[in-house]
């Protein structure tokens, strides 16, 4: 059986690159790309991929809360997650979402298929740089990272949060999350509420230093 693999990034080159890499070993197949991620949640669902390897910045979903819901809808497919921050606390994030390998963007051309080999059979990845990181407190990149602010949301909650931050209106969210206006209000007010925010701009803020969205 060939080893099916899902790649999701929001850049078509970097699909097209890792596409290249994976396919280069024998019998391994990319049965899908994704350009978001509700796109990758909805095709690893639909075809229960071995791996699915997801760019943490992606749109509309970012892959921390896409691995969350993979491992939900297709608990055998294995994650590995692409990016270019290799923050202490982050990394503990995607792990703690259920992730099993964590290596950086500029890595992938050495790391990629060993960490997809690892994976198809059930194995943790990271990256030396990674491993690095995580025996540094305070993460490589100095980066701020709030968990336990986070954490307070409710998974719901943390997708209206990156819409939000994406510059979506509560009529936008509510039709791309399938629920209704007043709901999206609901959530808003509860996340302004919880975060003790009083603007977007707070929200945006926090969204860009919490990786939730690309600066």
């Amino acid at each position: 059986m060939p080893v099916r693999i899902l790649v999701a990034d929001d850049h078509q080159v970097v699909r097209t690159g890792l596409r290249a890499l994976l396919e280069s070993k024998t019998g391994w197949q990319v049965c899908a790309e994704a350009a978001n991620g509700r796109e990758a949640v909805e095709k690893a669902g639909q075809l229960k991929p071995d791996v699915a390897v997801l760019d943490i910045g992606m749109p509309l979903l970012n892959g921390v809360e896409a691995t969350r819901q993979i491992r939900k809808l297709s608990p055998q497919t294995e994650i590995l997650i692409l990016t270019m921050h290799d923050s202490e606390l982050l990394i503990q994030e995607v792990l703690g979402a259920g992730a099993h390998g964590y290596i950086l963007k500029d890595d992938a051309d050495r790391n990629l298929v060993a960490a997809v080999d690892a994976l198809r059979r059930h194995k943790p990845y990271l990256s030396s740089r990674v491993s690095e990181s995580v025996s540094n407190p305070a993460g490589s990149d100095g980066s701020s990272f709030s968990p336990s602010s986070r954490s307070r949301l409710t998974p719901r909650e943390r997708e209206v949060l990156q819409l939000l931050a994406e510059g979506k209106s509560n009529k936008e969210v509510a039709g791309i999350l399938g629920i209704s206006v007043k709901t999206a209000e609901t959530h808003r007010a509860n996340i302004m509420l919880k975060l003790d925010f009083h603007s977007v701009t707070e929200l945006v803020r926090y969204a860009v230093r919490n990786k939730i969205i690309q600066g």
